[in-house]
């Protein structure tokens, strides 16, 4: 869904757009597809249609209609509601047109710039992305550079000489920095919305290669360091961070992210001194920086410690006690986590999402009674989507069928603003419970509504897999790769597909050598070579590489693939210790449990 850039526009807020575009569209049942509209019809006979079609619930018409309205009518604003009536109902080749229609219509139009760039990166236009960001970028740069020129900003009316209004204050700031500033705002606001529209290789791919030029500001150069620590690349984020630290030597942001990408290229001396050294400057967030650091890690004492130490140093304790909470939960200390979740709501300092925690430790304890009627309190909440997948997993696990898909159907007819996330959450959600062609029908019926939609032609191959259905799997991931042969995330899952089956190893191998040149540090694709290694027979050359993988990102399966190369090597205590460890993070892991089954049976 869209985000808020609030130097751009209020409507481009979801909560607000999303909602009040999709009102009609209730419910997740198949819409009754609209007639074409009429040869020659007229803007706004379209429009017309348009409506109509978004008060009867079918959005894909809508979208439709008001993309050939836009293309038949030389009007910004018109473009403009096209393009946003097509983005909250997912229909991207309809949302692509009139994007491209509003940028023409009105150059310079910083609204149409990032909107456009969102819909290219969702559907993997980079090189058209990259040009938006740059003409968002010069727009930026020349509104700042006229607000710069001592124009005087305009007073209300009647206001303007007459002492009827008070003068506003000086700004101290110089005029360059505060320039600077406002830029490194809207940047930061840009890629929130394309980091919410797209995966962030993809975002970054295209951020950086429009910004690099002029990114001469540290604050710009964090926020690249940030992107590329997302997109799991932490040698860009390391030289993102020491050019904005010769600019400004102290900078505590541009510390944070070198201390974080130190971590995730393993130079945990190097990590740690770095966010020692942002702590210096920054006493209380250098701190908390450091006990997230030790943390990643795996030192999980000594980031207990510290973060204590914050206590006694005056940091809110509330945000203290968080931090342990979650600290206890991520290592598997459920009893611990239990009690500082419990403490933080009984003290009015805890939220909703303390209490789903509390929720996810009761269904991680086996009490599912009790995990089921902990998310029941938060049907209507701000986590309520989290909330009622959760339970209505747990529902399926006890063959409530019935009861688990209308927790999902309920709050989608309230919020059809989520119709293609709850639409997807239940396709995965039967399909992890043997109904894989339910859950397939539910995603042709989804491509029906959101057309080439590239989450949910995902989803389809992902479950064909699941499903046992290998080759169709593999076919679905090869025609999606050839309209996006660059995407990381495509190529990984492609390669691993055929590495698990042991089809085509060394193909498989060259697909996820092509992903990790883009996301070098992904532990899903670091996991993904050192399977397929692995699967080659090279047990012992796999197992530095699961190793590396499981220390980014602690993730169940990997640990599975990184403790049966060690048993195979002849090293089936250290096998034991790695698969004990992960199953006390994740006790709930099916690969992991499928894995222990097939070495462990007795532990069962």
């Amino acid at each position: 869904m869209i985000s808020c850039l609030r130097n751009l526009s209020p409507v481009l807020c979801a909560s607000v757009l999303a909602g009040s575009l999709l009102a009609g569209c209730a419910g997740v049942r198949p819409a009754t597809r609209a007639a074409a509209p009429p040869p020659g019809a007229d803007a706004s006979a379209l429009t017309v249609i348009a409506e109509v079609a978004l008060k009867r619930g079918d959005c894909r018409a809508a979208s439709e209609a008001y993309a050939h309205a836009a293309a038949v009518a030389a009007e910004v604003q018109l473009a403009r509601r096209a393009t946003q009536v097509a983005m909250a109902c997912e229909h991207l080749p309809a949302a692509w047109a009139a994007a491209g229609r509003w940028r023409a219509l009105a150059p310079g139009d910083r609204e149409a710039d990032a909107l456009y760039a969102a819909v290219a990166l969702k559907l993997y236009h980079t090189t058209e992305a990259r040009t938006a960001i740059r003409d968002f970028w010069r727009a930026e740069e020349h509104a700042n550079s006229a607000g710069a020129g001592g124009t005087k900003p305009n007073q209300p009316d009647g206001s303007a000489g007459n002492g009827t209004a008070p003068a506003p204050a000086p700004d101290p700031t110089p005029a360059a920095p505060r320039a600077a500033q406002r830029m490194a705002k809207s940047m930061t606001e840009l890629t929130a919305l394309l980091l919410e529209e797209s995966e962030a290789p993809a975002v970054l791919m295209a951020m950086s290669g429009a910004l690099e030029p002029p990114a001469s500001s540290p604050e710009t150069l964090t926020l690249l360091g940030e992107l590329a620590l997302a997109a799991y690349d932490g040698q860009r984020a390391q030289e993102y961070a020491r050019q904005a630290l010769q600019r400004d030597p102290k900078d505590p942001a541009a510390l944070r992210v070198l201390a974080r990408a130190y971590v995730v290229r393993g130079d945990a001396p190097q990590a740690v001194a770095t966010a020692r050294e942002a702590k210096a400057h920054e006493a209380t967030r250098g701190g908390f920086e450091l006990a997230e650091v030790l943390a990643s890690l795996d030192r999980n004492e000594e980031a207990h410690q510290e973060l204590e130490h914050l206590r006694s140093s005056g940091a809110p304790a509330a945000e203290v006690d968080r931090r342990l909470a979650l600290l206890a939960f991520a290592s598997g200390d459920l009893k611990e986590a239990r009690q500082r979740f419990t403490e933080l709501l009984s003290s009015g300092q805890g939220n909703d999402t303390a209490q789903l925690y509390l929720a996810d430790i009761a269904a991680r304890d086996g009490d599912p009674e009790g995990a089921i009627a902990a998310y029941r309190r938060l049907y209507d909440s701000s986590v309520a989507l989290s909330a009622r997948s959760r339970a209505a997993s747990l529902l399926l696990d006890r063959n409530a069928r019935a009861e688990a898909l209308a927790l999902l159907d309920d709050y989608a007819s309230d919020h059809p603003e989520d119709e293609l996330d709850l639409t997807r959450a239940k396709a995965r959600l039967l399909a992890e419970h043997g109904e894989s062609d339910t859950g397939l029908a539910l995603l042709a019926a989804a491509l029906e509504r959101h057309p080439q939609h590239p989450s949910i032609e995902y989803d389809r191959a992902v479950i064909l897999e699941q499903a046992g259905h290998v080759h169709e799997s593999v076919e679905a991931l090869e025609q999606m790769l050839t309209e996006r042969p660059d995407d990381p995330t495509l190529l990984n899952a492609l390669g691993y597909t055929l590495a698990d089956h042991r089809l085509e190893l060394a193909h498989a191998e060259g697909l996820i050598q092509r992903a990790l040149a883009v996301m070098p540090d992904n532990p899903a694709a670091l996991d993904s070579l050192g399977w397929v290694h692995f699967r080659a027979g090279d047990a012992k050359g796999a197992i530095s590489t699961l190793e590396h993988a499981y220390s980014l990102g602690h993730d169940a399966e990997i640990a599975a693939h990184w403790g049966e190369a060690l048993w195979a090597s002849g090293k089936p205590g250290e096998a034991r210790r790695v698969w004990a460890a992960a199953l006390a993070r994740e006790p709930d892991s099916k690969p992991l449990k499928a894995t222990l089954k097939r070495f462990l049976p007795d532990a069962q």
